[in-house]
């Protein structure tokens, strides 16, 4: 039997991808493994989402390339997929030559023919770039149809190809998918694509247009993940705010998230990747108030300058943050917040830091994402003026940075005293004292701080996956400490 290994960088968007190919491989026979050394082939899913993400990707293509010269790895291959291989393709194949193959989304539903005739000494074509936007209809209404057909790659939703749709029996088509690791919790992809035109992003070109999954297939996956162990589900996309408009009902996620809350051996459903700008009273309802769905809000604010967020083509400023904010806590006061920003974009004065800065302040954010400006290939923004020097950014990058330090520190340190419920996710060994480490409601994976239980002496550990209603009683910067009650 042929074995793979699957290396996942990046976000948890990349995650579901990696595990849809591991469930393709899987069916087509292929052992999978967890070491890229215990593997024929190593499959790298890289990222292209920022410069510093394209370089760990470039730097992780290279060591494992390094094992087919170990004489203790299996490794016979490397092949890179995921943004970076379908961003750049064959640049990056020129580039990086001590990989044998670089190939895009098109290729994931035969990908183990491709890795067959890899092993084979075959050396396919490395993936031609092209803007994905134009292989679906401009009118989100007339999508479905094409993205359906199986014509179309969308990484992450489990789509067939039509030849593999025409084999599918009437109950319906299997989930695509292979679980890599035991985490209690795991994402789930709502959408493909993005129709925004963020000034600074790439991602819709290499991602496509807005896709929604629909509600069927949504709920099927959340049943098998269930099935598998998982108490969490945690919605992903490039915009969930946008899920249904190409279904013809833009509050198709108020009408899901019941459901999903509903499968059976499902706890907590969370959502992620929300847009300001789009955030619909009936939505922040839905998040707020619905049983077994966490109020947890992950909106996407990148700056709150309202001139500033104009260059960036998007909405907003600080005065309508503020108030998207106030309704939320109305909703949920205790409800969890994060966002990322950026700064030293082109044209940002000091007044516009000082902007940002102040709303900030103000908001009472659980988490905060800093990221210094820099140009993407094929975006709007590489070419505007006002361009900052390298030094510059990075100051307004550390300046800002430690604003946020001290203000997500004052937010954890607020939450003691307070009650929620643990996730379990792991047992975490401090030096020979074994404990229970997980999330509250209002802590994302991944991306957020932790909780870390302090039991009674005597008390019995909780197992992974379990739900623990505590009482917060300390903080350590933005990860909390918590006792069971």
């Amino acid at each position: 039997m042929r074995s793979v290994a699957l290396v996942t960088l990046g976000c948890v968007r990349n995650e579901v991808d990696s595990e849809e190919l591991a469930g393709r491989l899987a069916a087509a026979g292929w052992r999978l493994e967890d070491d890229p050394a215990a593997a024929d082939v190593a499959v790298v899913n890289t990222c292209g989402f920022v410069e510093q993400a394209k370089k760990d990707s470039v730097d992780v293509l290279l060591d494992v390339a390094e094992l087919r010269d170990d004489e203790a790895s299996r490794t016979q291959a490397v092949v890179a997929v995921g943004c970076m291989s379908e961003r750049y393709g064959k640049d990056l194949a020129e580039e990086l030559p001590e990989v044998d193959a670089v190939l895009g989304f098109d290729s994931y539903t035969d990908l183990s023919t491709h890795l067959e005739g890899i092993l084979h000494g075959e050396r396919p074509e490395s993936h031609v770039p092209r803007d994905r936007r134009t292989l679906l209809p401009v009118s989100p209404a007339k999508r479905q149809a094409a993205a359906r057909s199986g014509a179309v790659a969308l990484p992450g939703l489990g789509e067939l190809s039509s030849s593999q749709l025409e084999k599918v029996p009437d109950s319906g088509p299997p989930v695509v998918r292979a679980r890599l690791g035991s985490a209690p919790w795991a994402p789930l992809k709502l959408a493909s694509g993005c129709d925004r035109r963020c000034s600074f992003c790439a991602i819709p070109a290499f991602r496509g247009s807005f896709v929604s999954r629909p509600p069927a297939d949504v709920l099927t996956e959340a049943r098998w993940l269930a099935e598998n162990g998982v108490k969490e589900v945690f919605l992903v996309s490039e915009n969930s705010t946008s899920y249904g408009k190409d279904l013809g009902d833009l509050r198709a996620l108020e009408s899901l998230l019941p459901q999903l809350a509903a499968v059976d051996g499902l706890e907590r459903v969370r959502v992620s990747y929300l847009q300001p700008a789009e955030v619909r009273p009936g939505l922040l309802e839905a998040i707020a108030g619905t049983p077994g769905v966490v109020p947890y809000f992950d909106l996407s604010f990148q700056h709150s300058a309202p001139a500033l967020l104009r260059r960036m083509r998007r909405f907003g400023g600080t005065e309508e943050f503020l108030g998207l904010l106030d309704r939320v806590r109305a909703l949920a006061p205790e409800a969890g917040v994060r966002s990322n920003v950026i700064v030293g974009f082109p044209g940002e004065t000091e007044d516009d830091v000082a902007e940002l800065e102040r709303f900030l302040e103000a908001a009472r954010l659980d988490v905060v994402g800093v990221f210094g400006y820099s140009d993407e290939d094929g975006t709007e923004a590489a070419g505007l003026d006002g361009k900052l020097s390298d030094d510059v950014v990075a100051e307004r990058v550390d300046r800002v940075s430690r604003l946020v330090e001290a203000l997500v520190d004052e937010r954890a340190a607020q939450r003691v005293g307070s009650r929620d419920v643990v996730l379990v996710e792991e047992h975490d060994d401090d030096g020979g004292q074994v404990h229970a480490v997980g999330r509250t409601g209002f802590q994302g994976p991944d991306v957020d701080g932790t909780t870390r239980l302090e039991l009674a002496p005597g008390g019995e550990l909780p197992p992974v996956g379990a739900l623990v209603p505590v009482v917060i009683t300390g903080s350590e910067g933005v990860d909390l400490i918590a006792r069971p009650r």
